[in-house]
Order: structure tokens, then C-alpha cells, then sequence
């Protein structure tokens, strides 16, 4: 199969995130891997489905990407959105990718190699070596490949082994004896030695390319079912009976394209191919009914739901109840007015544009203004006494009789000022 991967990647990544909006996904705070209700979740809501329909790549790779990229973070188990990802809802989505791309070598959750799962022995202290230089090595050596022309793997795996930085799975040749197929002591891989790298480092470069560089459309694929597409592995013991080595033995050949070329920052700009316009599928109703006349794309319906209470299957109630609750959230009442916009078979009625004014307009008149630390005076005088000495008044606002509001950051400043005054604050609650 040939797939090209930049289109349904600059549409997944927004999905992606509307489910972590919504709080769908949810991953081991131990481990950080995603959950087999997240990987099925994720599944769902990607445009063209998974690289196999049996075998969770990009489903399982995409809750790790938005943590690496410091779009998500895990918060009780489940993964919210940050600053950065509420931005990227409403930003150009290849920005994302590029954030990721960049963010990665440094803040992956896991190593990619773990999830070569047929080679044993990974858990073994001080037998690998830090993912950080190798996740670089694959990245070099993927930026290296010719625009927009086919490099089969063979080709690539050769390039990385005479021109890119070292890439080296295993500490030492000691390390490598502690890696197995099947049994710790006939299936060493130190039988082997460091000669056979298309078996460690290989399978640890296809990881790379096809979990996370494919996932996120940085390079085009050609891949068939990984049963049998590789045999290097034959002759090691124990491996006779496996079909694959890897669940990405399939990957023939990657081809770098023009967003690939971008987040590799080797182009200083990118044109995105033409993006379908939404489909009208819904339709707003005076009633403040949002009724679906077509099936809808899940990232489409957990926005719906992140905004409206579901009535049934195809209907969505708006209310000043269920929007002040999705603004409470991070939600932008401006993104749903847009989405219903260009989404909406008719226009969208009056009576939910007056809605949408009035719900935005009471969102701008609050602010939460973040935690604040509170000093209690013993009476009036000695607050009155702090409030208007000349060092402190810039970093307190006193508030009733006996107490004084600190200002973000000048705790410090604070407690050198009343130090001069003769009092000290104590250790914080």
C-alpha cells in the first residue's frame, strides 16, 4: 500500500486534541502509554483509520506526541490540554507538528524501542543506551533524505550506518547479551554481536519512521502487512516461529514530504495541500437545536458535545448553561460560533447568534487571576501599619480590616519589608 500521510495528519492532530479537550483520553501516570479505551478512542476519530485495522501504530503514538510537544499534560490520569494545546485548536495545524517534531527527541514519554516487544530483556538496568541521541540519529538521517523521492528502508538503514550521527541500542557488547529472543540464554542477541544491527538498531529506526514520523505526516509510506515482509531474522534462536520481529517489518519505503521538510525545518514555510471545505452537515435550528442532516466526523461530534447537551443521537441543545460550562473549560465561544458557521446548512438563526453575544460577553466579565497568597493581621493597626509603608503598598492590596492581598511574585520583597518593620511572616501554609 502506498499512503500518503500529510493530509489526514493535519487533520488528526486537531482531532486528536478535541478528544483530549473533551477529556476522552486517558494514560498511565507510571508509564504514560495510553490506555486500550484511549488507543480505541483515537482510533475512531482519525480520517483514514489506523496504518492496520488490527494493530494500534498511530493510535497508540498520538497521545504520546501531544504530551512530547507540551500540548497535553497528565493531570489524575487523563490527558488536558496546556496553554500551548488550547492555542493549537485554533492555529494552523502544521504548527503543531512542528512543535511536536521539535519537542520530541527531548520529551518523549517512552523509548520507542519498547515497543520492539519481541526483543526481551529492555528492563534490565543499564543495558540501553539514552533515547535521546538515537531519536536525533533517525531524525538526521530522515532529514537527509531527498525531498519528495521514495528512499527505500535497505537504502535508508545504509544511509544512517555511513553518513548519520552513531545510533546504538545497546550500552555495550556485555548490554547486549542481557537482549533476547524467547530465552534469556540460547536467544542472547550477544551471539550475534554488533554486527547484526538492521536486527536492534533497524527494528528501533522503523519504530521511529512509521509510529511517529508517518503519524505525523512528516513522510509518505509504502507498506505491506508485517507478516513475513522481513526474514534477517530467521536464524536466531527462537525466532523461527514469529511471523515478524516487529509490528513494523511492513515499512518498505518513506518518502519525505513538503511538511516533513518543514518540521525538519529544512523549508521556512509551508503551503498546505488544499483542505476540503467542511461539509455542511448540520443544522442550526431558532430553538437552539443542532441537528445533524449527515454522519458526522467524531472530532465534529466532540465538539458538539463538548458545547450542547445531547438529546439523541442527531440532535444537540444549546443553552446559556451548557456554554458558560464549555468557556469554563477553555472552550472559545468565538470557535463555536466559527464551526457552526461553516458548518451549518442554512444560517445560523438570530435567536443562537444572540446567544453566542450573550454568553461571550459574560466570559469577559471575570477573570481569574490565579492563586494569591493572604496575610491576617493580628488588629487594624498593624495592617493599616503594612499597608501604607512605602516598600510593601507595591506588592499588597488590603482587603477588609485585617488583611492584605500579596501580589504574584513579591513574596520575597514582602518578607524583607516587614523584616525592617519588625515583623516576620513565618513559613507559608
Amino acid at each position: 500500500m502506498l499512503r500518503p500521510t500529510e493530509s489526514e495528519a493535519l487533520t488528526n492532530v486537531h482531532a486528536v486534541l478535541q478528544l483530549c479537550a473533551a477529556g476522552r483520553l486517558r494514560c498511565s501516570e507510571k508509564t504514560f502509554r495510553p490506555s486500550a479505551a484511549t488507543v480505541t478512542a483515537v482510533a475512531g476519530a482519525l480520517q483514514q483509520g489506523d496504518f492496520y485495522p488490527d494493530e494500534p501504530i498511530a493510535a497508540f503514538a498520538w497521545p504520546l506526541l501531544v504530551q512530547a510537544g507540551g500540548l497535553a499534560r497528565l493531570e489524575g490520569g487523563r490527558l488536558q490540554l496546556t496553554p500551548k494545546g488550547r492555542k493549537a485548536l485554533s492555529d494552523a495545524p502544521e504548527k503543531a507538528i512542528r512543535q511536536i517534531w521539535t519537542r520530541w527527541p527531548q520529551h518523549a514519554p517512552i523509548d520507542e524501542f519498547s515497543r520492539v516487544d519481541q526483543i526481551k530483556g529492555q528492563r534490565t538496568t543499564n543495558v540501553l543506551t539514552a533515547a535521546k541521541p538515537r531519536r536525533q540519529a533517525v531524525a538526521a538521517a530522515l532529514a537527509c533524505c531527498p525531498s519528495e523521492e521514495w528512499v527505500s528502508i535497505d537504502e535508508l538503514f545504509a544511509t544512517i550506518r555511513k553518513e548519520g550521527p552513531p545510533l546504538t541500542i545497546a550500552r555495550s557488547e556485555r548490554a547486549l547479551w542481557r537482549l533476547y529472543i524467547e530465552d534469556p540464554q540460547y536467544g542472547s542477541l550477544g551471539y550475534e554481536g554488533f554486527g547484526d544491527w538492521p536486527i536492534v538498531e533497524g527494528r528501533y529506526t522503523l519504530a521511529v519512521l512509521f509510529e511517529y514520523a508517518a503519524t505525523l505526516g512528516l513522510v509518505d509510506v509504502e507498506y505491506t502487512a508485517a507478516a513475513r515482509a522481513r526474514d534477517d531474522f530467521r536464524h536466531l534462536w527462537g525466532a523461527d516461529w514469529l511471523d515478524a520481529l516487529s509490528r513494523y517489518d511492513g515499512l518498505l519505503a518513506v518518502r519525505l514530504n513538503p511538511l516533513g521538510a518543514y518540521a525538519a525545518g529544512l523549508a521556512a514555510s509551508y503551503e498546505p495541500p488544499a483542505r476540503a471545505t467542511p461539509e455542511r452537515g448540520i443544522q442550526v435550528l431558532a430553538n437552539f437545536d443542532v441537528v445533524a442532516t449527515a454522519d458526522l466526523p467524531v472530532a465534529d461530534a466532540i465538539v458538539l458535545d463538548a458545547y450542547a447537551g445531547r438529546t439523541s443521537d442527531r440532535v444537540w441543545a444549546l443553552s446559556a448553561v451548557s456554554l458558560l460550562a464549555a468557556a469554563d473549560t477553555g472552550r472559545s465561544i468565538e470557535d463555536l460560533r466559527s464551526f457552526l458557521t461553516e458548518r451549518a446548512v442554512h444560517d445560523v438563526p438570530a435567536t443562537v447568534r444572540t446567544l453566542l453575544d450573550d454568553v461571550a460577553a459574560r466570559t469577559r466579565q471575570v477573570r481569574d487571576l490565579g492563586m494569591r497568597r493572604i496575610i491576617e493581621c493580628a488588629d487594624v493597626a498593624v495592617a493599616t501599619l503594612l499597608a501604607q509603608d512605602r516598600a510593601l503598598r507595591a506588592h499588597c492590596t488590603r482587603i477588609g480590616d485585617r488583611h492584605l492581598l500579596l501580589a504574584p511574585g513579591g513574596e520575597d520583597k514582602v518578607r524583607t519589608a516587614m523584616r525592617k518593620l519588625g515583623y516576620a511572616l513565618g513559613p507559608g501554609v
